[in-house]
């Protein structure tokens, strides 16, 4: 059943798609490495056409599984 709560919902996910400039402003990085990253698969994409997107929840479970657990500031 459709509902437009639902849809407004998706709508504003999309609309909070990464670019990899952002990706890279965001972990500190060189357009290029988070390229690399989205390419290898380590960053999960979107593909929209032959753009790549990153959804805000996949940078985030990236972050969080390359956190070093060791370091008691990233607790």
């Amino acid at each position: 059943m459709f509902k437009e709560k639902d849809f407004q919902d998706n709508v504003l996910r999309i609309n909070t798609l990464l670019k990899a400039k952002d990706v890279a402003e965001i972990l500190k990085i060189s357009r290029a490495m988070a390229y690399t990253l989205m390419q290898r698969g380590e960053i999960p994409t979107v593909r929209i056409g032959k753009a790549r997107r990153v959804r805000p929840e996949d940078l985030i479970k990236y972050i969080e599984s390359n956190t070093n657990s060791l370091n008691p500031y990233f607790e």
